[in-house]
């Protein structure tokens, strides 16, 4: 799983060596992932190739190989003449979305209160925080940043590798529309129930945890389909 963890104050250096040496191809895909992660490309808006070759300043191998793996994870799909796009979700894929979500995220919250610890939840609160301060300047980036940190920093404690990996591939799934969601309702109106999360989490209250998780990943998707419906309205 991909994390976004704020290092210890003796492994910040070691940790920036380490980025630094990680081969092309790994930096150019993690560059790729976290465009689609966030939404910088929309849904159904196709690129060429060699325009992310161009914004990725990378060479077309190490650009075709974190393309190849993007469309395993699901997050790409080929479109033809050498264009790639984001998928555009249908009704029954956010059906889906949200069963599995649902059912998989809110497991790995409730084996995470087994591991849970004074210092976890004093990183989620003040990631928590840091999404308020998004939320409160309009901040789109900002909010789906920490909004995901949130959500893997809390998974990453679940021990439970196998979820993780499958959330993280939902999560590719689920960014780029989200973008468009932030866009139709403004961050002040966007999902977040981390707050009944974290009195869960500090009583060891884990249905409460779960169903904190279940309830955050409802209110998005539901906001979604709000959009989804809008394009169908007839002008």
């Amino acid at each position: 799983m991909n994390l976004i963890k704020k290092p210890a104050e003796n492994a910040r250096k070691p940790a920036a060596k380490a980025v630094a040496a990680a081969p092309v191809h790994e930096q150019v895909y993690q560059k790729l992932r976290a465009q689609i992660l966030f939404g910088e490309m929309a849904p159904g808006q196709a690129v060429t190739i060699q325009g992310l070759t161009d914004s990725l300043g990378a060479g077309m191998t190490p650009v075709r190989e974190a393309i190849r793996r993007l469309i395993s994870d699901g997050a790409l799909m080929f479109q033809g003449n050498r264009r790639v796009s984001v998928p555009v979700l249908s009704a029954e894929d956010v059906e889906q979305l949200i069963f599995v979500r649902k059912t998989i995220e809110a497991e790995l919250a409730r084996r995470a209160v087994r591991f849970s610890s004074p210092e976890l939840v004093a990183e989620l609160e003040q990631i928590d925080a840091e999404l308020d301060s998004a939320i409160v300047a309009g901040d789109v980036s900002g909010y789906l940043l920490q909004n995901y940190r949130f959500h893997s920093v809390l998974y990453a404690h679940s021990h439970a590798p196998l979820l993780a990996e499958m959330a993280e591939r939902l999560w590719l799934r689920f960014g780029p529309s989200l973008r468009v969601v932030c866009g139709r309702f403004g961050t002040q109106n966007l999902p977040d129930r981390h707050k009944e999360m974290l009195a869960a989490l500090r009583v060891g209250d884990v249905e409460g945890v779960g169903l904190a998780i279940e309830q955050d990943v409802d209110q998005g998707v539901q906001m979604m389909i709000a959009v989804q419906a809008e394009r169908f309205v007839p002008s």
